[in-house]
């Protein structure tokens, strides 16, 4: 384990050192600059800093401010000739865990630094089992919400790859938009709820092979609003980003979209960029009520659907780098290849 020594006397430094070499699996590293000791601590996630509290040119409280921002946790002792209340109570609010008074008591040193280490390394050991925990639990909610679209699929003629390819289609764009990677996997894994709400559209209309007929047309368009109404119901970020594509996928740019006539901008990101990627795998995949459209007949659509059906910067972003889209078409054909989950694929 790291421990930083940080004093401006290199005597007191020396003798530091050789004590944190009696400490099983420790091993010191030493300054006697502090701006070199902070700019080493916050790139190498010490375990144990000691710190001088008196020193030209960074004082150890003001170390320690800084440390702070980036490692909350880690034990800090300080040490100092100052027995002031005031001075104490100071540092204990900027985050010093301990004192060490000048001059040091071997011994004394030795249990505080060997208590502080086991306690890094009860917390560090916690925090892993804590991200372990967290990983299982979004594994887990991938794979629900993954089922929940496949229990939507087996009502619906759609197939399983068309959940995975407008998924990624909608990364694609969310890349191409710019957004942060962790945005473009949120997209990624809840896009394939965009229609579960047809779990509640029933059979005569949804599997109905030919034209719906308006009043039919306006039971189906429900599913965006059960959709939202079976996901928003959950606390998870996961879910709620699931519930908001559900509701809003089949608003349109110029607002003549259902449920709510949202209009522009007024639509959320998320719901414009499954638009395009929705729309697409629907034209070029093949239906028992209709043929698939050739990728040029249903490129030509989108492009002049843009500002009107569309947010014309997703549609732009959906053509950049056109031969990725076409790649994760021929990647999730329709075929028995499709029963895995997206983060498996």
């Amino acid at each position: 384990m790291k421990v930083v020594i940080v004093d401006d006397v290199q005597m007191n430094v020396t003798l530091l050192k050789h004590l944190v070499l009696k400490l099983a699996e420790a091993e010191a590293v030493c300054f006697t600059d502090p701006l070199a000791a902070l700019d080493w601590c916050l790139a190498n996630d010490p375990d144990l800093v000691v710190v001088d509290y008196m020193m030209p040119g960074l004082s150890g409280t003001d170390l320690v401010k800084s440390f702070r921002v980036k490692y909350p946790d880690t034990p800090v002792l300080m040490v100092t000739a100052n027995h002031e209340l005031a001075l104490r109570h100071q540092a204990l609010d900027i985050g010093v865990t301990d004192f060490l008074n000048k001059p040091i008591n071997n011994t004394e040193f030795l249990a505080r630094a060997k208590n502080m280490l086991a306690l890094n390394r009860s917390h560090k050991h916690l925090a892993e089992e804590v991200r372990k925990a967290t990983a299982k639990l979004v594994e887990q909610e991938r794979e629900t919400i993954f089922c929940l679209a496949k229990a939507a699929e087996y009502r619906d003629p759609e197939t399983g790859a068309h959940i995975l390819r407008m998924a990624h289609y909608s990364k694609h764009i969310a890349r191409v938009l710019g957004l942060p990677e962790d945005q473009q996997d949120l997209l990624l894994q809840a896009a394939p709820m965009h229609d579960i709400g047809k779990v509640g559209t029933p059979d005569m209309i949804l599997l109905k092979p030919g034209k719906l007929t308006p009043e039919e047309f306006d039971v189906m368009k429900l599913h965006a609003v059960i959709g939202y109404e079976i996901l928003e119901a959950n606390s998870s970020a996961l879910m709620k980003v699931a519930a908001e594509i559900a509701h809003t996928h089949h608003e349109k740019f110029d607002g003549s979209g259902y449920p709510r006539g949202l209009k522009g901008n007024d639509i959320p990101l998320f719901g414009r960029i499954v638009a395009v990627a929705d729309v697409f795998d629907a034209l070029t995949s093949e239906r028992p009520y209709k043929k698939a459209w050739s990728v040029e007949d249903a490129s030509k659509l989108l492009k002049e659907s843009a500002g009107g059906h569309f947010d014309p910067a997703c549609v732009a972003a959906f053509f950049t780098d056109f031969d990725a889209i076409l790649a994760i078409k021929a990647r999730f054909a329709d075929d028995d290849q499709t029963s895995r989950p997206m983060n498996q694929m």
